[in-house]
């Protein structure tokens, strides 16, 4: 049975590193455009506080978040967006004070849970160290969206150990989320982490591969940057394919970002 507590301590750690980002901008940076279409700073920040208090709601409301989940079947095209417009037109001090609310909120229901309590959310229940990761992954991705528009280069922790692994589970997802078939075998996946360890996830011997950077991986299977840009290697067809199509987070995939340079 996993412990949800490490995995909650580096998302407390990833929400205050985002935090320190965002707390002295002015109202002028709130509203910059980040590399998501439509999305400005307020956005990115409305969009994780929205989140945050949907987990918190199927963490403590089950009846309550599957309301919740009817309404996005409602609206399956827009109802993030939505979300996110909704917080982004609040002043930025109310939108961080709620941000900052909704979080901790979370924190404390998830801790509070009982061991191997799963809780509803919108593909299959989650456990609590589940969730943490999940909300870990998307801090991380929305915060690299954050930093890119303010011109920030962050530097990567081992942190992402949660997101390559996420984006490793999700592997057969993302095939069925392309209509393609997945592949009967698992890959070998090793990446390197910024303290130096190397992460490995498969079968030793696999025929096929993903190599490379933790942190370039974590960019691809977010969909933050092209695989074009990035120092992940594949061997195999089907390995090959997946650095293609590769996503950590449910939902349409999307378009992704385009290669740097492209159009130029």
């Amino acid at each position: 049975m996993a412990d949800a507590t490490p995995v909650l301590d580096d998302l407390r750690a990833e929400s205050e590193e985002l935090d320190r980002l965002v707390a002295h901008l002015s109202a002028e940076q709130w509203r910059l455009p980040t590399p998501a279409p439509g999305w400005t700073i307020a956005h990115q920040i409305a969009h994780l506080a929205w989140t945050d208090r949907s987990a918190l709601l199927a963490v403590t409301d089950a009846d309550g978040f599957h309301a919740l989940v009817e309404q996005a079947l409602a609206a399956p095209g827009s109802f993030v967006d939505q979300g996110a417009e909704e917080g982004a037109r609040l002043p930025p001090d109310e939108l961080l004070t709620r941000w900052r609310t909704g979080r901790e909120a979370l924190d404390a229901a998830l801790r509070a849970a009982p061991p191997g309590a799963r809780f509803p959310w919108y593909g299959p229940p989650m456990s609590g160290a589940s969730m943490a990761t999940g909300r870990l992954m998307e801090t991380w991705a929305h915060g690299q969206d954050v930093a890119d528009a303010l011109g920030v280069v962050r530097t990567p922790t081992d942190r992402l150990r949660h997101v390559v692994r996420i984006g490793v589970r999700a592997r057969d997802f993302a095939f069925t989320a392309h209509g393609l078939p997945v592949p009967d075998e698992e890959f070998r996946v090793e990446v390197r982490g910024p303290s130096g360890e190397l992460w490995t996830y498969g079968p030793e011997d696999a025929p096929q591969r993903v190599t490379g950077p933790a942190l370039d991986f974590c960019l691809l299977v977010t969909r933050r940057a092209h695989r074009a840009d990035l120092a992940v290697r594949a061997e195999g067809p089907d390995a090959d394919r997946w650095l293609d199509i590769a996503q950590a987070f449910a939902g349409p995939p999307g378009t992704g970002r385009a290669p740097k340079g492209a159009g130029a």
